[in-house]
């Protein structure tokens, strides 16, 4: 049997033990060691980036791919072309907005046959907790769903309806006994008013969704998790309110997680103009003071992780020529773009590299189970990197977006930090130059 043998190089290579120069060297898809300098075995290619950083491959752990159901939407050949361009090596797709939704075994198995032979990086498929399928939880966990997604609120589509406080406590020893994680969309209301005000004017719908959602619904998780001890990650945290209440959780050492999003630390409610619908979200985009409490958050690591939530629609869903924030898709295109986004606000914030791995590589792989073999550059562990220009600046430009839509409110932005390159288990898979390379060898990493 063949061996394939190559050394990446760069002057700034991140690694759990700091930013230094180093030699990576990569057999048959895997580290196999890192130093500082290293004989270059006979045989062997060498990658040599210079002062460009080499980061480990991005785990993006909360993303909408649609497909089956909505492939219209987005799909998994274009969502993850998007990736690769943006540097994510491992997608975690979300259990909807497909259909059917990935809330039994049957629709597990369904999602993997149709994502199967289209990805350019890894894939895992969450599963989703509704009323009444407690009884498809333990089976999905078998078949490799590393964890369970629940809204506390309306979804937005119908076959993917709200979990009751009842639901959870049915389901959540379940997943405590499997060790797996619930994801909660966590924003709470006795009801939910209908919408007031100008339907152009963003504050308006601002309004329709404040922080006291977001508040009650993780006070109301933080007493289900003491209760059944069940790992809980807040997804998409906009409402900086919440933060004391998430540290008093993890100070009493409760398995209390949260993200937030590239959005969220980017944009800020006073800049969004009337009728700019493709800034809609939930929940919301907030005020720039809330925005600097998310940073310092992320910063200090209360707040764990830093993901997409890449939730794209066709156009016309998003009714930007009447500019109407009532009916709108509530959803942010940004797949592509999450990472030089990101990477923009924290060299803002006097962050650096090593952060920006922690937060959207090591820990979002340790959400998602895959340690062992994602989110570091380690011996050990599969060859994905990223050659990274971080100093590099570019403005976003609609036509080299590859989401199946390219309606972004990143569009026109200036960014800074460029991917250059992308490696998939040392196969480079995208090129800033030449854009995807070779066949799609992304493959789906159900949990061991």
């Amino acid at each position: 049997m063949s061996t394939s043998l190559t050394v990446f190089r760069s002057e700034r290579v991140v690694t759990p033990e700091g930013i230094r120069a180093a030699s990576v060297v990569v057999r048959d898809g895997r580290i196999e060691g890192i130093d500082a300098t290293v004989d270059v075995p006979r045989g062997a290619q060498v990658v040599d980036v210079g002062s460009d950083a080499l980061l480990p491959g991005i785990v993006d752990s909360h993303a909408h791919i649609n497909e089956p159901g909505r492939t219209d939407w987005e799909g998994f050949a274009t969502a993850t072309a998007a990736a690769a361009a943006g540097g994510i090596t491992t997608v975690v797709d979300m259990p909807l907005n497909s259909i059917p939704a990935t809330t039994s075994l049957a629709a597990l198995r369904t999602k993997a046959d149709a994502a199967s032979g289209q990805c350019a990086i890894d894939y895992g498929l969450w599963g989703g907790v509704i009323p009444g399928n407690a009884g498809e939880l333990q089976a999905m966990v078998e078949a490799g769903a590393p964890g369970f997604k629940a809204f506390l609120v309306h979804s937005g589509v119908d076959e993917f309806p709200a979990a009751t406080r009842d639901v959870l406590d049915v389901a959540m020893p379940i997943l405590a006994k499997a060790g797996v994680p619930l994801l909660v969309h966590a924003e709470l209301t006795d009801h939910e008013p209908p919408f007031a005000g100008d339907v152009r004017a963003y504050a308006s719908y601002l309004a329709s969704r404040p922080a006291a959602w977001e508040v009650d619904a993780i006070r109301m998780m933080i007493d289900l998790c003491r209760k059944h001890r069940a790992p809980v990650h807040i997804v998409h945290l906009s409402a900086a309110d919440a933060l004391d209440d998430i540290a008093k959780a993890k100070a009493e050492g409760l398995p209390f997680t949260v993200e937030t999003c590239p959005h969220y630390l980017t944009f800020s409610a006073e800049e969004i103009e009337a009728g700019a619908t493709h800034f809609k979200c939930a929940p919301p985009i907030r005020e720039a003071e809330n925005r600097e409490r998310l940073w310092r958050a992320v910063a200090s690591g209360l707040i764990d992780l830093v993901v997409s939530d890449h939730s794209p629609c066709t156009p016309a869903l998003k009714k930007l020529e009447a500019g109407d924030f009532s009916g709108a898709w509530g959803g942010i295109a940004g797949l592509q773009l999450s990472v030089s986004a990101v990477w923009t606000g924290m060299r803002a914030h006097g962050l650096g590299l090593d952060v920006l791995v922690e937060r959207m590589a090591r820990r979002t792989a340790k959400l998602a189970g895959l340690s062992e073999r994602k989110g570091a550059i380690q011996p050990g562990r599969d060859a994905d990197f990223v050659v990274f220009a971080p100093e590099t600046r570019f403005k976003v430009a609609p036509e080299d977006i590859r989401h199946r839509h390219r309606l972004t409110p990143y569009a026109g932005r200036e960014l800074e930090g460029r991917v250059l390159r992308t490696y998939l288990r040392g196969q480079r898979i995208f090129d800033a130059t030449e854009g995807l390379t070779g066949p799609r060898i992304g493959q789906w990493l159900p949990r061991g």
